[in-house]
C-alpha cells in the first residue's frame, strides 16, 4: 500500500512539472523575435560604463559641439537598434554615464563607443562588461519618445 505522504509527494512533482512545462498565456512569439529574446524572455548585451577621461574639455565651443557630436551619436545608435538605454549618472567617483549595447561581444560594443566625441576627445573613457537582461530593454527607446514633450 502506498502511503498518504508518498502518494502526496508524487503528486507534487507531477504538478511542478506539468507547471514548468505550462506555456505562458501572455507570451507573444513575434514580439519575442523581434526583441531577440530567449526562452526566458532575456537576451545578451553590453553595458559600457563612461568614466571621467584624461582629457577635460573646457566650457565653450568645442565642449558644446563635442556634447551635440554625443547626443547625436547617442540617437543614430538607437534608431539603427545597436542601442538599448543610455544616460547619465550622477558623475560621483568619476562614474558618468552608461549605454546599454544590444551587441553579442565586447569588442563590437568597442567600435560603436569609438564613434562618439566624447571618446573621441578623451572626455571620458569606456569599461564594458557583458550582462544578460530582458528583452524587454530594446522597447525603452520606442516608449520614451511618446514620453518626451520636446
Amino acid at each position: 500500500m502506498i502511503s498518504l505522504k508518498y502518494l502526496s509527494l508524487a503528486l507534487f512533482t507531477s504538478l511542478l512539472s506539468f507547471s514548468a512545462l505550462a506555456q505562458n498565456p501572455k507570451y507573444d512569439a513575434e514580439t519575442a523575435r523581434r526583441l531577440g529574446a530567449d526562452q526566458r524572455g532575456m537576451r545578451s548585451y553590453v553595458l559600457v560604463v563612461l568614466k571621467t577621461g584624461p582629457n577635460k574639455v573646457a566650457p565653450g565651443k568645442e565642449r558644446d559641439e563635442m556634447f551635440a557630436g554625443h547626443f547625436a551619436n547617442i540617437t543614430r545608435l538607437a534608431a539603427e537598434g545597436k542601442l538599448a538605454v543610455a544616460g547619465p549618472f550622477d558623475g560621483v567617483e568619476g562614474w558618468r554615464g552608461l549605454f546599454i549595447f544590444a551587441v553579442k561581444d565586447i569588442e563590437e560594443a568597442k567600435q560603436l563607443t569609438a564613434t562618439d566625441p566624447v571618446i573621441i576627445k578623451g572626455e571620458m573613457i569606456a569599461e564594458y562588461h557583458k550582462w544578460y537582461g530582458s528583452a524587454a530593454m530594446m522597447e525603452v527607446g520606442r516608449i520614451h519618445e511618446t514620453l518626451s514633450e520636446k
